[in-house]
């Protein structure tokens, strides 16, 4: 059972008809409540009493460091079972932190712990891992997002992964580590017997140098997720990256190089690991000048049996129409992409009419297809019309900050209402019409329950 509540005032009549069923459920979420110190006075014993307690998010809350300290008070009874605790953006600092180890040492049954988005900074995050070293620590998950981390935080965090072989997620995006600091992790990596699934390393400042470092870990075959986007890379630390990914012993699935300064001359690099890696499932580039000659290079490694890719982002990525011949032969040939996500490029009309070519052959399989802001008009969606009844697999379709009016949205309605239309999500933000389309547009769902339309 689950007592999910979020973005709620919550008034002292209806605070206290919540506390007993804090006693009770098994699941307990308050995100975003304005609860305060006062509120942990009453959390506590509520959390004390509740031995069947397997989840407690209070994330976005004020509690402060009294307030997480009484929160921690109630988990530490004998009887309390938590397994995933979230405090993300409760105003937890570094001298709230000294109860950390203590706490984390009287939680043996803990697995997952969310603290992003407090201000811990280093001295607060060495407390943390003291806790987490202690032998009745068993955490496998941890986040720390934003915590104002610098490299000095790096040596203790390392000293955990090289001490904890059943940790296997570790989140430090958005922290000012810097080359230094991502050495040293991944350091603490390779002495270790650590089985590491997901490392998140977004905006940490990883150099391309870095990128030598992190070769060998890739080449793990526990590490599943390695996230490395808005971090300056380039081409030739994508060089010293995919070398790992191609060993193989590499596992990786989720690949994220968002913003990396990647052009078509990495893209040939991740060419070689999407041909090899039928291992890989979601790619991230978005935010790249891959531009079409890198389009194209993508193109013809997703064409190959071998690649079994499902998730594409080349979101801003500087494409044009000229590529979406090379899309459009993905989309009717590839049978494992599920998701295209292809918005704020300059394809226009004439490449989205190359790109409905592939979507409307009988073996396209493509479940989900962003378009926003790709400068559609109603010319465009006359087209997509056409493809929502042709397609079998489009399930998702997203047409936000486009430039059709009323003529184009009226196409797709009118195939929106054909019995045969599998669509069931549409998404329109930012696109301006009538209240004579609004109100077709409100008809349209209700007379398609299956059909969600988003704007």
């Amino acid at each position: 059972m689950s007592l999910d509540i979020q973005c709620e005032h919550l008034s002292d009549t209806r605070w206290t008809e919540l506390l007993p069923l804090i006693q009770q459920y098994s699941v307990v979420r308050l995100d975003d409540c304005g609860l305060t110190e006062a509120h942990c006075k009453d959390i506590c014993p509520a959390l004390q009493a509740n031995s069947g307690l397997t989840e407690l998010s209070l994330r976005t809350n004020e509690l402060g460091d009294a307030g997480v300290h009484l929160v921690l008070q109630g988990l530490q009874s004998p009887t309390c079972k938590v397994q995933k605790l979230s405090l993300q953006n409760c105003c937890l600092t570094e001298a709230g932190c000294a109860v950390l180890p203590a706490a984390l040492r009287r939680m043996p049954t803990l697995r997952e712990l969310h603290l992003n988005d407090n201000p811990l900074g280093d001295a607060g995050l060495r407390l943390l891992c003291e806790g987490l070293l202690d032998p009745q620590c068993h955490l496998e998950k941890l986040q720390l997002e934003y915590c104002n981390l610098t490299a000095a935080s790096c040596e203790a965090l390392a000293a955990v992964l090289w001490a904890k072989p059943g940790f296997k997620e570790l989140m430090v995006s958005n922290n000012g580590i810097g080359e230094a600091g991502v050495r040293v992790l991944c350091q603490g990596l390779r002495d270790s017997a650590c089985q590491l699934e997901t490392l998140k390393l977004e905006n940490c400042g990883v150099t391309p140098a870095n990128c030598k470092d992190l070769c060998g870990i890739v080449a793990e075959a526990s590490l599943q997720e390695v996230d490395l986007g808005s971090n300056d890379l380039g081409d030739a630390g994508i060089a010293e990256l995919c070398p790992g990914l191609l060993r193989p012993s590499s596992r990786v699935k989720t690949l994220w190089l968002w913003e990396c300064g990647i052009t078509a001359e990495g893209c040939r690099h991740l060419c070689q690991v999407l041909r090899a890696k039928g291992s890989l499932k979601e790619l991230s580039l978005a935010g790249n000048e891959l531009g079409d000659e890198g389009a194209r290079l993508l193109c013809e490694s997703l064409l190959d049996p071998a690649c079994q890719l499902q998730s594409l982002w080349v979101k801003s990525c500087c494409l044009t129409a000229t590529c979406c011949p090379h899309f459009s032969s993905v989309l009717a040939q590839n049978k494992s992409l599920q998701e295209l996500q292809i918005s704020s490029n300059k394809l226009g009309d004439a490449g989205v009419q190359q790109l409905c070519q592939g979507l409307s052959q009988p073996s396209s399989t493509l479940r989900v297809l962003w378009l926003g802001d790709c400068e559609v008009s109603d010319d465009g969606c006359s087209t997509l019309a056409s493809v929502l009844l042709a397609s079998r697999s489009l399930r998702e379709l997203d047409l936000s900050n486009n430039c059709m009016g009323d003529l184009g949205i009226q196409q797709l309605i009118e195939s929106l209402r054909q019995p045969g239309c599998a669509l069931e999500q549409l998404v329109l933000y930012d696109i301006y019409w009538t209240e004579e389309m609004d109100r077709q547009l409100k008809i349209l769902e209700g007379q398609k329950p299956s059909l969600r339309i988003i704007s």
